[in-house]
């Protein structure tokens, strides 16, 4: 059976576009993926980025979402780790 496959914008924000040197990249992902499982690859691209995994909020198409909200085709998807202040 072919596992059909979905493509997905991410928007880049602090840490994430400091490791990744760019706002967004284009990612894809077989159907039925969670939107934890994105920032779990980019972690696993960039492993510095690991110290952000369990702070990190996730938006898809300007909403907030659970970590287990189901990525769709075509959506964007933002990881938002905390930003410090001064």
């Amino acid at each position: 059976m072919i596992k059909s496959v979905i493509t997905i914008t991410v928007k880049l924000f602090a840490a994430y576009q400091e490791a990744y040197g760019v706002e967004e990249i284009v990612m894809e992902f077989p159907e039925n993926t969670p939107v934890l499982a994105v920032r779990d690859r980019l972690i696993a691209e960039h492993p510095e980025l690991s110290q952000w995994r369990d702070v990190t909020r996730f938006g898809v198409n300007m909403q907030f979402v659970e970590p287990h909200t189901i990525i769709q085709d075509g959506d964007e998807v933002v990881m938002i780790p905390p930003v410090s202040g001064g």
